[in-house]
């Protein structure tokens, strides 16, 4: 937001220099992030302050012998007399002109800035510029030399005769909760109380009532216009804007219009009050209709854009048709334009929620809404449009041709609370005089009363939305006092302790992504929003459970994803489309689905974490040790899951075939019934309806789930003492036995002294017979209070060796 310097001190008497404002506003909460000088001449922002250009006088003029479309002079600018060549038609003996000395740079209204140089045109010398109105950036004539009408003696600043106005321009970083800072106004009031000052609101004397309502004014919905105010002016003359309101308005970055449009426009920026000028001939039936439209009425805003109004939308209608979107943007057939002569003035107090859903569903923002939305003060609008009428009259001429209509049913009360010194102490962290806190707070507008030993009441104005408990007193007391000015205590404490998280979920993020990246993945971060169709060609989701944008950027971008699959995959075609064919990725990125609603419940949103890994192409590249590359495996990728699992501290898990409606082969990690582990090729299918060549290994793991497992808490037990033993077995199977199951089944026939399940062979021959296969596995076997006996490691193997015949069919070889 852009508040200018020269505009405060019509509110306030400011000695402080700009430097010292912007600090002042800082501290007290309203950050100046820049601060711009800028230089203004007849309602033109000026890219520097004619420095460099004087007053001269002609002295001389004649044809130049050399050329027949220029002259030779001299001109007198007060400390010499320079000899200068001049191409325009107009000059002339004893003419007062602008000159441009030699070093000068000049900034004209189009093209770059160039600086005058001494110079021989066509053999003859010379030595400066006299200068047209453009080539000073101050018009866009060029027919000839500016002539000035003045008694200025030659060799004065030519600033001095253009009346320039010299400015500084504050750039704030406006919070969302002070918005009764966005005008003039509301930052003087911040300085009337930092300062100590006296604050000069604009006068109304000269403003007189009309009579009669030749305008009549209905309001509908009055929960989405809770006060609407309105008043006629008749005879007024469209003109462009005097020079000191065109500088105004340009100063803060603004265009003027023409002079009623551009003390709307003033009067916002003035006061904080959007306004509205109807050209009142436009209005059909003399009436204004505040309400709501059906869907999908046609309505053609003043940028020549016909929109399809929502049902939802607060208009501003007459009789036959809407005029402007309430508080948002005008209509085009109701504009102030060169022919209107009567105008009806609209200032209202319209609700922040209506005003923000209609900008947001048009994709306008305006300085209106943006104001309207955030909430704007309802005591305000008559005042304002009081101020802007007696504007009106005074530069565009005209007579109130009306009362002032002031539509107000409800009208909207102060904020009232407690306030108890002791939570001010204690927020505050040390103790105020009394009377100094009742002094901010007043100088504030914030009412004090109720005044006890315990505390007091105060009454807010509806303006300080964001001043509704007694927290918020105490910001409003120490931005003013001065954050600064609170000593710390020696000894430092809190009267509250934040529990801290058992899990630091972003380190142990950023430990995975070390690891992962160690092992040459890259982390990719891509976008949640993704095509619709991706839910239709995965098997395993519910297209049906889409989480569907309301407000869609694209067709291509119209859902929440929920697999992170496609997003990879999207990666590795733009890798590989740049000739990159060995690739590792991860990413930590959410899913979202709907979740079913259950009775009057309202529909709600599930969102996960999940950690995803795509490899394809070979494993490494080639080297001397290494020739061809290693192609990519199933084993490769388990790996690095495995390093995963252990660095988060997953130890026991069974596995089970992958879901096969995703991965062509591959496992899925279980623990406690969960599965929160899938590693595995992707479908031939999937590629292909992405149209993606070669083989893709796919991994994903619940990051929720293994977060919330993890615990940071260290178990030490001691190293046994008593040796391990390791026993084999050469197992014949049915082809459909995994060895998943032999694992599993192994742990259930020997829970105490079987330690660890490897297999180190897998045969399949004519030898075993059709659909047989066969195993060879490792068992080790160990006690750790004592040494296991010849007797105990039989008797556990003849266990495991029933149990296999029994449970699986095996066939134990010799």
């Amino acid at each position: 937001m852009k508040i200018s310097y020269n505009w405060l001190r019509t509110f306030i008497e400011l000695t402080e220099s700009p430097e010292e404002i912007a600090q002042i506003l800082t501290q007290a909460g309203l950050e100046v992030e820049n601060i711009e000088k800028v230089t203004l001449c007849k309602g033109k922002k000026l890219n520097n302050a004619l420095e460099g250009l004087v007053i001269g006088e002609v002295l001389t003029c004649e044809k130049h012998p050399n050329a027949d479309k220029l002259s030779k002079t001299t001109v007198d600018i007060g400390t010499a007399v320079l000899p200068i060549v001049c191409g325009a038609s107009n000059v002339a003996k004893g003419q007062k002109v602008v000159v441009a000395t030699v070093g000068t740079t000049l900034f004209p209204t189009q093209g770059e800035p160039f600086t005058i140089k001494k110079a021989k045109i066509r053999g003859e010398e010379s030595a400066g510029m006299i200068c047209a109105e453009d080539e000073i950036g101050l018009g866009n004539s060029h027919e000839g030399i500016m002539v000035l009408d003045t008694t200025l003696p030659n060799g004065t600043p030519a600033s001095e005769f253009f009346s320039i106005e010299t400015d500084y321009i504050f750039e704030i970083g406006l919070t969302p909760n002070r918005i009764d800072a966005a005008s003039h106004l509301g930052v003087a009031r911040d300085l009337k109380v930092l300062l100590q000052k006296e604050l000069c609101k604009p006068s109304l004397t000269e403003f007189t009532e009309g009579k009669g309502k030749p305008i009549e004014v209905s309001v509908e919905d009055t929960f989405a216009c809770p006060r609407y105010a309105g008043i006629c002016i008749e005879d007024v003359k469209i003109a462009p804007s005097p020079t000191w309101l065109q500088n105004r308005l340009k100063a803060i970055g603004l265009n003027p219009i023409n002079n009623v449009v551009d003390i709307t426009n003033y009067v916002l920026h003035h006061l904080g009050q959007p306004l509205h000028a109807f050209d009142a001939d436009c209005i059909a039936g003399n009436k204004i209709i505040v309400k709501k439209l059906p869907e999908n009425t046609p309505f053609v805003t003043l940028d020549g854009i016909e929109r399809k109004l929502s049902a939802q939308d607060l208009v501003i209608c007459d009789t036959e048709k809407p005029l402007a979107l309430a508080g948002v943007f005008g209509g085009l057939s109701s504009g102030v334009t060169e022919k209107t002569t009567k105008i009806f003035l609209e200032s209202a107090y319209f609700h922040p929620d209506t005003i923000r859903k209609t900008a947001q569903r048009h994709a306008l923002k305006t300085d209106s809404s943006f104001r309207f939305e955030r909430g704007t003060d309802p005591n305000m609008p008559v005042y304002a449009l009081k101020f802007a009428t007696t504007l009106i009259l005074q530069i565009a001429g005209g007579k109130v041709a009306s009362e002032v209509i002031d539509i107000y049913p409800q009208p909207i009360k102060n904020f009232e609370f407690e306030v108890r010194y002791k939570n001010l102490d204690r927020l505050i962290g040390k103790s105020l005089e009394r009377s100094l806190i009742k002094n901010i707070l007043q100088g504030l507008e914030i009412e004090v009363f109720n005044e006890n030993e315990q505390g007091f009441s105060v009454s807010v104005p509806p303006y300080r939305i964001d001043v509704q408990r007694e927290a918020d007193i105490v910001e409003e007391i120490l931005r003013v006092y001065g954050f600064n000015n609170i000593e710390f205590n020696e000894n430092l404490s809190t009267s509250f302790l934040a529990s801290f998280p058992k899990t630091d979920k972003h380190r142990l993020q950023r430990k995975i992504n070390e690891l992962l990246v160690a092992n040459a993945f890259c982390e990719i971060i891509t976008n949640s929003l993704t095509k619709p169709e991706y839910a239709q060609m995965l098997k395993n989701i519910d297209e049906s459970q889409n989480v569907v944008i309301l407000n869609k950027l694209s067709e291509e971008l119209e859902v929440l994803r929920q697999s992170l699959i496609f997003s990879g995959l999207e990666v590795l075609i733009y890798n590989l489309n740049r000739k990159q064919k060995d690739l590792k990725i991860f990413e930590f990125g959410k899913i979202y689905r709907k979740k079913s609603s259950q009775g009057n419940v309202s529909e709600k949103y599930h969102e996960e974490t999940k950690l995803a890994l795509w490899v394809m192409g070979n494993w490494h590249a080639e080297n001397w040790q290494h020739s061809p590359a290693p192609k990519t495996t199933f084993h490769h990728v388990y790996n690095i899951v495995d390093k995963i699992l252990q660095a988060l501290k997953v130890r026991s898990y069974t596995k089970q075939n992958a879901d096969e409606r995703v991965f062509a082969y591959g496992l899925a990690l279980e623990q406690n019934g969960k599965i929160f582990a899938q590693i595995g090729e992707l479908q031939p299918y999937i590629l292909k309806a992405v149209d993606l060549k070669g083989n893709v290994f796919y991994a994903e793991l619940d990051w929720d789930w293994l977060i919330a497992q993890y615990n940071d808490d260290f178990t030490y037990t001691e190293i046994p003492k008593f040796p391990e033993v390791r026993r084999d077995l050469s197992l014949v199977l049915d082809k459909s036995v995994s060895y998943q199951e032999v694992e599993r089944k192994a742990f259930e026939l020997e829970k105490k002294l079987l330690k660890q399940v490897n297999i180190f062979s897998v045969y399949e021959g004519e030898q075993l017979g059709e659909g047989k296969k066969s195993y060879a596995i490792s068992f080790i076997l160990q006690d750790e209070t004592q040494t296991l006996t010849d007797a105990q490691i039989d008797k556990t193997m003849q266990k495991l060796m029933e149990g296999f015949k029994k449970d699986l069919g095996a066939i134990i070889r010799e």
